[in-house]
């Protein structure tokens, strides 16, 4: 009489298992750099890409520091009422390294456009007002912005954090999104002379 060998049943079912785990891994690990590929796109950056100019979100916002068609701080304008005017909208924050290296770009831009027509706005997410306040004035900002201690105005225009930048043409559509870091003034520049020209 042979003796049936569990080892071997047993040593066989762990390699087994230990397999199907080596794939359900693999397939994670393709599934996010997949993900990582594509950028993290998201609905704005698809319509974008296509050619298309998809609406800003008409968020509402308390004024921060207010300035030319923004009523005082602490009042609530909405990106909506901006319409006709070129909007360069970064978000910020003042725990946010990047945001503090990018802003004499955008104060440079506001100096810039001011005259022509076009308002830099900045948007100061989840941070406190004191915070925000004491990032603008160590900074040097002039440009005015918008208050937002929540995340909802971030998921709205579908930003994955923070610096992210948008420049919203005069019929309030979405022309521009960077996502990351602003490091040349001509990225800012090039596409808002685009936006001014346009009828």
């Amino acid at each position: 009489m042979v003796e049936a060998d569990d080892s071997g049943s047993d040593r066989r079912r762990l390699i087994g298992l230990i397999a199907g785990g080596v794939a359900a891994l693999l397939i994670i690990v393709l599934l996010v750099v997949g993900l990582a590929a594509s950028g993290g796109r998201t609905a704005i950056d698809d319509a974008l890409v296509s050619g298309q100019r998809p609406p800003a979100p008409d968020i509402t916002l308390p004024v921060l520091v207010s300035g030319p068609g923004l009523p005082p701080a602490g009042q609530r304008v909405s990106l909506s009422s901006l319409k006709g005017t070129p909007v360069v909208l970064n978000l910020w924050a003042s725990w946010c390294g990047p945001c503090r290296d990018e802003a004499p770009i955008f104060e440079t831009a506001w100096e810039r456009y001011r005259g022509k027509g076009a308002l830099v706005l900045g948007l100061d997410l989840q941070d406190l007002s004191g915070n925000a306040l004491a990032f603008l004035r160590e900074n040097g900002i002039t440009y005015p912005s918008l208050r937002d201690g929540t995340d909802a105005s971030k998921r709205d225009l579908e930003a994955t954090g923070v610096p992210e930048t948008y420049i919203i043409d005069k019929r309030g559509r979405i022309a521009l999104h960077i996502t990351g870091q602003v490091t040349e003034l001509r990225q800012i520049t090039v596409p808002l002379d685009q936006v001014l020209a346009e009828k």
